[in-house]
């Protein structure tokens, strides 16, 4: 069930972009940080002590790192759109997204990123459920024109044509037509011999979004 308008305002906490600036400066070199030790860890094959050593310094940083948190389930806005450092594909302060960085032409988008190891699911090629991850975004960027209109995913529909490789990857997604308050959005994954994967799926406004149309 999605939020009501009040609900989802809440989740959101203001920042100036001044402000915004600052905590994206603070935290996101630690995550980039954080993503070379998951890279450094699934392919390590270091001697005890080193793991041993690692596992130590690890779980104090953890502790010192935990000591002031902010809560589950709230993210930014700046200038009235959102900035969400923690979203599992685009956040920057968020050590599993690769991040993907979206651009925007039109009513298309499009990024360019890489898939390391990470993101394995038959050697050597892209988890398919991560694939889905990155489509079902890219679809919601383009069908809620930058997350400027609040269109959620109501159905997503995904084709694997062939295995993706890990490495560096192109997604583009566009909306395909708009019928009353659903977004229909296809797009695809790419590398460099063309579609690996390609999906579809209808976005839906909710209700307390719809006031003034």
């Amino acid at each position: 069930m999605s939020p009501d308008a009040g609900a989802f305002d809440a989740m959101f906490e203001m920042l100036s972009t001044a402000e915004a600036d600052r905590v994206t400066g603070r935290y996101a070199p630690l995550a980039d940080a954080v993503r070379e030790l998951i890279d450094a860890t699934i392919r390590t094959e270091a001697d005890d002590d080193v793991v041993d050593k690692a596992c130590t310094e690890i779980r104090a940083i953890t502790q010192q790192l935990r000591r002031r948190t902010r809560p589950v389930g709230v993210s930014f806005r700046v200038d009235g759109r959102p900035l969400p450092l923690g979203n599992a594909v685009i956040g920057v302060c968020n050590p599993i997204a690769p991040p993907v960085v979206v651009h925007h032409d039109g009513g298309r988008c499009w990024s360019e990123f890489v898939l390391g190891c990470a993101y394995e699911g038959p050697p050597g090629r892209v988890h398919g459920g991560v694939s889905a991850l990155v489509l079902d975004h890219m679809l919601g960027e383009a069908a809620s024109e930058g997350l400027s209109r609040a269109r959620f995913t109501g159905t997503i529909s995904v084709k694997y044509l062939r295995g993706t490789p890990l490495g560096p990857l192109r997604c583009d997604a566009w909306i395909d037509r708009v019928e009353g308050v659903k977004a229909f959005a296809r797009g695809t994954i790419s590398d460099a011999e063309g579609v690996t994967v390609e999906a579809e799926g209808v976005f839906i406004e909710p209700a307390w979004a719809r006031d003034g149309r």
